[in-house]
């Protein structure tokens, strides 16, 4: 195997669904020429991502937070408003700091 290459370990799990589900899961699969396992993948890869994203800025507004607490340092709301006016314009500014 050549360095650039990546090797995947799978690992098999079971996830218990009612009759009911299983049978929506069936019957979309077949409306998307998917199956069923292919559907469950995808639908827990996009909740996890969606999760960690989710946590990620959790913990990035805390460390906002801890710091405006430590420097009391804020933007103004009249500059963000200011700035936020010109978004789409020939005078659009960066961010405010």
């Amino acid at each position: 195997m050549h360095q650039a290459e990546t090797m995947t370990k799978t690992i098999n799990t079971g996830i218990k669904l009612d009759e009911t589900l299983h049978t929506r899961l069936k019957a979309l699969g077949t409306a998307k020429e998917r199956t069923p396992h292919w559907l469950m993948k995808a639908a827990i890869e996009e909740y996890v991502e969606r999760e960690e994203t989710y946590e990620r800025e959790k913990r990035e507004d805390m460390e906002r937070w801890q710091r405006y607490k430590l420097t009391g340092h804020a933007i103004p709301h009249e500059a963000v408003s200011a700035w936020l006016a010109l978004w789409g314009s020939e005078n659009e500014l960066p961010c405010p700091k």
